[in-house]
């Protein structure tokens, strides 16, 4: 009885060991055969990051890190004007290398940035791209006094100072006692003009100051007809606007806004009052000027403008009669 129990079970096992052994090898070829009739799976290429707008750029505006931004893009659909990060040039072009240039079209924002679409510093054109529509660029040559020291960089708005003589009224017959001191005045012909460039430069380095040469702005035609005939006659001076208007001025748009908005149309208010938004109208309407007599009291009084001083005329009684007698300058006497 023992031994027919052993039996069995021997039995039992080698049964089991060879079902195993089958099942095994059925799973095994069931594999084989699914792996050897799937398709290849082609390996997916890595795509690459492309130099994009972060926002809508518009034509003539200057270019700062924060307006680009690296995206994704597929592998596909690269062009090879696009700037890929790590392709070339070396070293690999950054949002940073593009401060300062120039678009020279519209960019929309999320379309790639293409040097066919911008102009760096120092190429050909790129002055004509920076200015807005309509207006002009005009050099005039500044010291280190009338430039403030090399303190006046690219994109500084400024007012400009016109210093000359003022030439004596001819002389009448037969009129005595007329001074003959040449008076001199400083009128501030322009406001909030916007500077472009310095020398030949059109950005400046950080904490960079360098007495200049001669200072580009960005003017009208009218305005430009202005300060050529004005560096004829006298002395230009620069004066650096602060970037908080007084409580009587009108702040300058920004050249990036002014295009789009209407702000520098014609009566527009900051048209008006900022002589970079404003047509080509008088430029002295809006001019203002002081003589050398306010500066000192010791000078003798400018005759006509606003230092005009009126013949004092004093009344004299003679019996039934009376005379006027002219006192411009000499004080009445007590007993007159």
């Amino acid at each position: 009885m023992r031994a027919r129990t052993l039996l069995l079970l021997l039995l039992a096992i080698l049964l089991a060991g060879g079902t195993a052994l089958l099942a095994r090898s059925y799973l095994a070829a069931q594999r084989t055969q699914e792996v050897a009739g799937a398709a290849p799976v082609p390996l997916q290429r890595p795509s690459k990051s492309v130099l994009v707008a972060r926002a809508d750029i518009k034509r003539g505006q200057i270019l700062r890190p924060e307006d680009a931004i690296w995206q994704i893009w597929p592998e596909g659909g690269l062009d090879k004007n696009y700037v890929v990060m790590g392709g070339p040039p070396t070293p690999a072009r950054t949002p940073e290398s593009f401060a300062g240039w120039v678009a020279k079209n519209p960019i929309v924002g999320g379309e790639p940035i293409t040097e066919t679409k911008i102009i760096a510093p120092g190429n050909r054109g790129f002055l004509a791209a920076v200015l807005r529509p309509g207006m002009r660029a005009i050099s005039v040559p500044v010291t280190i006094t009338s430039g403030i020291s090399g303190f006046i960089f690219p994109g500084d708005q400024v007012d400009l100072l016109l210093t000359h003589s003022i030439p004596l009224p001819p002389a009448t017959s037969g009129e005595t006692g007329k001074s003959t001191y040449e008076h001199k005045a400083t009128e501030t012909m322009l406001h909030n003009i916007r500077v472009i460039a310095i020398d030949q430069r059109l950005e400046s380095k950080p904490g960079e100051a360098v007495p200049a040469h001669t200072a580009t702005f960005e003017v009208s035609a009218k305005q430009a007809e202005g300060i050529a005939l004005a560096s004829e006659i006298g002395k230009l001076s620069l004066i650096l606007c602060s970037l908080v208007p007084g409580p009587n001025e009108t702040p300058a748009a920004d050249p990036a806004v002014a295009a789009t908005t209407g702000q520098n149309a014609p009566g527009s208010p900051i048209a008006a009052t900022t002589s970079q938004n404003a047509p080509d109208s008088s430029i002295a309407e809006s001019a203002s000027y002081t003589f050398d007599s306010e500066v000192s009291p010791l000078l003798p009084k400018a005759q006509g403008g606003k230092d005009t001083t009126e013949a004092a005329v004093i009344t004299i009684l003679r019996g039934g009669g009376k005379a006027s007698e002219s006192a411009a300058s000499q004080p009445a006497s007590k007993g007159s």
